[in-house]
């Protein structure tokens, strides 16, 4: 089973998080996702988030903690998610490969219909915002 392993940013902004809409030409179409992508052989998981984040959104973020790794088996392949809790650095956010994006409140992210693997992120996320 084809293996992958991806980052994915957890954008606050105040009191809000970015969910990114799959474009219907991505795989697992017009589902919600925490954004990010592959990591690329001989890359770090910081640099892969960077990069990804700043092809898919035009922005630079900052890596403010990494939360635990989170993997999934779909049919056809295993995913394992690397997440960031982040804050845009600088840039203004523009859709470059996503349907579109929204800011929410931590407690409405629930009513999306998210990717299966970007649920286990979402629970751990919502989880440990609820102890702070």
């Amino acid at each position: 089973m084809n293996h992958l392993h991806v980052t994915c940013a957890i954008i606050e902004k105040g009191n809000l998080v970015l969910a990114a809409l799959r474009s219907a030409a991505m795989s697992m179409p017009l589902k919600w996702e925490f954004p990010g992508g592959k990591i690329d052989p001989g890359e770090s998981k910081e640099q892969c988030l960077k990069r990804e984040i700043f092809e898919e959104l035009g922005v630079t973020v900052n890596l403010k903690r990494e939360l635990q790794a989170q993997t999934y088996d779909y049919p056809s392949f295993r995913i394992t998610l690397y997440p960031f809790v982040c804050s845009i650095e600088k840039g203004s956010i523009s859709v470059n490969e996503h349907k579109a994006v929204v800011w929410l409140q931590p407690d409405k992210l629930e009513n999306l219909d998210w990717a299966q693997a970007d649920l286990p992120v979402l629970n751990t996320y919502l989880a440990e915002r609820s102890k702070e």
